[in-house]
């Protein structure tokens, strides 16, 4: 299941610990002006940068600190059109927020009775947090740039690929930080 919510400029110790990924995704995004100038766009695909835990920690309150021990940070950036294959994140959950622009997330759960698809929009403010068995495709279908951040715990290590074939969800390969992207 997945939720979505509005950036909010601060968050309390017990909602950042309740909300986990989600909470430092929407803090980092709110703190956007820290590390914006680190974001690059490309016309042969997205851009990705794993940010660095003392980068990410110097957006952050002293006291939301913590919350990075086990956690990854990447910023995206995506011109239209350009987006994600269907994937999962392997052992890692976590959230994304987006900072600028408006990308949508389709969203694709197989179940007993087949394969459910669901599609979201999501603009500037909204967060949508993800457990590890999450498949989801992530696109950019606006007319202007986007930009989103990224939080996995553990940090992600490698994203399973997925097709939707005759009603049934099929693993079409895994790719690995480090070595795929």
């Amino acid at each position: 299941m997945t939720h979505s919510s509005l950036l909010s400029p601060a968050f309390s110790d017990a909602t950042t610990r309740r909300a986990g990924a989600a909470g430092l995704a929407a803090a980092l995004a709110a703190a956007s002006h820290r590390w914006s100038d680190l974001v690059e766009f490309r016309s042969a695909g997205r851009w990705t940068h794993l940010l660095a835990t003392d980068h990410a920690a110097d957006a952050l309150d002293p006291s939301l600190h913590a919350e990075l021990a086990d956690a990854q940070v990447w910023l995206l950036s995506w011109l239209p059109e350009q987006g994600t294959p269907l994937h999962d994140h392997g052992t890692s959950a976590g959230a994304f927020a987006v900072v600028s622009g408006t990308l949508t997330e389709r969203v694709v759960a197989a179940g007993r009775t087949g394969v459910r698809q669901s599609a979201d929009h999501l603009t500037p403010g909204r967060v949508r947090h993800f457990g590890r068995h999450h498949v989801h495709q992530v696109t950019n279908r606006g007319t202007e740039p986007a930009v989103s951040v990224h939080v996995y715990t553990p940090g992600l290590s490698w994203m399973n690929t997925y097709e939707v074939d005759g009603g049934t969800l099929r693993r079409t390969g895994t790719e690995r930080a480090g070595v795929d992207w």
